[in-house]
């Protein structure tokens, strides 16, 4: 088919067709780049005419996180067929995207009641009323998802994910014999044990819990290709090129601009916390998990797709200087979307950005890093135990990743000396007021007492954690891991010294 396809192009090269048809080759291919250049250049051939393959730029360019061209798209597409649930859905996704909460809110109720039978619809609706705060209507939501096809894995996790719903005793049998459904896919029973996990745990029956979280992470494996970009090679080449003689002959690039918080750190590790103690002060909004530091990095790692390349962060070190203003100057221009209220500094959360501090150092030198701890054994399992599309590991592996981790983040402390700010979970639960003076004399902020009510903040929250942190701050979490203690073994032997020195750093480390 691609010989063919590149004969058609030898003769005739302005062939929109053909060159859609490469596009969607060249993503499959992991090419997603170029590929956006063909869909731009089919656009130009047919200005008017170009519906299927313009969808298709559409959703590329949301992917690449390209928020108003991948609008416009969408605006054109609905101007051509106003009640296409894929064009609907697709402008639901993208101002989702860009925090339109009311809005998208509007698309999936319409959508909902257009469709009333189709579950992905509900679940869809579901997702984007918790975000807002709409418990009730969100379960009433995850359960028509259910009642549509009730061996939908993704409704019963949905729910699971609600940290303070509790399945019945009817749910966990329904859940159990679904597991068992011939209509029940590959994936719908790696929800669903992920959701048996969960009501186990709930009932204090931890040693079924953890026997269905296990194997739910076992089928996650089978499904999901080791593509993880904190790889031990990739902290190693970090580490060999980010010295203090790099950053020292490199110092004054940069966008001087203060506007951006990072927050940063492993998953699950009180990072949405520390963002809504933070969005709830007046100077600084609270936005989303922003991508565009990683998509930096992967356009600078050599990758023309989504995956990570090799040449990160090597290619840094032949970079002109005056690349990295341009960079950080880049970077504020595709926040911007996401600013709404006006304030003088915004936050982003993207756990995985601790991978890019060095990155972010050189682009924004300014901007303000925090680093979000939690009690290394409570961190893993609390990863362990979510259903993470792309991160399900052995508890071996998570412990070797967080060891990574603190590792990197001891190596930035040493070669950037006060530059990060590390907020420790557990001292923030005990000592709210105080911790969160010392962040925001970090931050070079005045203390707020609208910032100790956070939970009174109306914002919406995409993580597992937007219920809890709607709730006052309480201490319930601090020690939960202990409860799977007896099945812990291989974490926390992984885990070593990282785990016996918390909240310290272990002295072959420091």
């Amino acid at each position: 088919a691609e010989k063919a396809l590149g004969e058609v192009l030898r003769k005739r090269p302005n062939d929109p067709d053909a060159l859609c048809l490469k596009g969607q080759m060249l993503v499959r291919l992991d090419r997603a780049e170029p590929a956006l250049s063909l869909f731009a250049r089919c656009i130009e051939l047919e200005p008017e005419n170009f519906v299927a393959g313009r969808y298709d730029y559409a959703r590329l360019l949301l992917k690449f996180e390209r928020y108003e061209e991948a609008l416009t798209q969408a605006e054109w597409l609905l101007n051509r067929d106003s009640h296409n649930p894929l064009f609907l859905q697709l402008k639901a996704d993208i101002l989702s995207g860009i925090g339109e909460e009311d809005a998208t809110l509007s698309i999936w109720r319409e959508l909902a009641e257009e469709a009333p039978s189709r579950p992905e619809t509900w679940i869809k609706y579901g997702n984007v009323l918790r975000t807002s705060g709409f418990k009730k209507e969100c379960i009433a939501a995850y359960r028509k998802a259910i009642a549509c096809r009730p061996s939908f894995g993704k409704a019963w996790f949905s729910l699971a994910y609600l940290k303070t719903f509790r399945f019945s005793d009817d749910d966990i049998a329904a859940m159990r014999k679904q597991l068992q459904s011939s209509e029940a896919t590959a994936d719908d029973r790696i929800n669903l044990l992920f959701s048996l996990g969960k009501a186990h745990e709930d009932r204090g029956d931890y040693a079924r819990s953890f026997d269905y979280y296990a194997k739910g992470n076992a089928a996650r494996r089978v499904q999901v290709a080791d593509t993880d970009i904190a790889a031990p090679s990739q902290l190693a080449a970090q580490k060999a090129v980010f010295t203090e003689g790099f950053f020292r002959s490199r110092s004054g690039v940069g966008c001087s601009a203060r506007d951006p918080i990072f927050v940063l750190g492993r998953p699950r590790s009180g990072s949405t916390l520390v963002e809504q103690i933070l969005a709830s002060h007046p100077d600084i909004e609270g936005t989303a998990e922003l991508h565009y530091v990683y998509n930096l990095a992967r356009r600078l790692s050599g990758s023309e797709g989504f995956t990570f390349g090799t040449e990160y962060p090597r290619a840094l070190e032949s970079l002109d200087p005056g690349a990295f203003a341009s960079f950080g100057e880049q970077y504020l221009e595709s926040a911007r979307i996401h600013r709404k209220l006006g304030r003088p500094y915004f936050i982003d959360k993207a756990p995985a950005n601790y991978l890019q501090v060095g990155l972010i150092h050189l682009i924004l030198p300014n901007a303000k890093i925090i680093d979000a701890r939690r009690n290394p054994a409570a961190c893993c399992l609390s990863m362990f135990t979510h259903n993470y599309s792309d991160t399900n590991r052995r508890l071996s592996e998570l412990g070797e990743i967080y060891r990574d981790y603190v590792a990197l983040m001891a190596h930035f402390d040493r070669v950037l000396p006060g530059r990060i700010h590390r907020v420790i979970y557990e001292n923030m639960v005990a000592d709210p007021e105080g911790e969160t003076r010392r962040l925001l004399d970090y931050l070079e902020l005045p203390f707020d007492e609208r910032c100790l009510r956070f939970y009174e903040t109306d914002r919406a929250v995409r993580t597992p954690s937007s219920e809890q942190v709607r709730r006052p701050i309480s201490n319930e979490a601090v020690d939960h891991w202990r409860r799977f203690e007896p099945w812990l073994s291989p974490l926390l032997k992984s885990l070593g010294s990282v785990l016996t020195a918390y909240p310290d750093v272990p002295p072959e480390m420091a």
